[in-house]
């Protein structure tokens, strides 16, 4: 079974949370979606790094999921969420890269 990278899960949590509450009209769907990527990808820091570089990475997950709504409001919505995304999976990827 192929390993998914937690750089590209967090970043697809923080996409496919926006875009299932987006398309669905349901916020708390898309919440789900987001916390469930997230739950998933700190698991993996833990893994490969370490529970304090999972924390760090967990807090810096929320801190992009909130930080793209001011954001969203200069540049639109898209375009804030692929801004945060890539910044939450280059911020994994530079913390995991040499763990596994």
């Amino acid at each position: 079974m192929a390993k998914v990278p937690a750089a590209v899960v967090a970043a697809s949590g923080l996409i496919g949370g926006y875009g299932v509450a987006r398309w669905t009209g349901k916020r708390p769907l898309g919440g789900a979606a987001l916390a469930a990527a997230g739950s998933l990808a700190a698991y993996e820091w833990n893994r490969q790094a370490g529970p304090r570089a999972a924390a760090g990475l967990t807090a810096a997950y929320v801190a992009a999921f909130a930080g793209s709504h001011p954001l969203a409001k200069k540049t639109g919505a898209w375009p804030a969420v692929f801004a945060v995304a890539s910044g939450m999976a280059a911020a994994s990827w530079a913390v995991t890269r040499r763990a596994d």
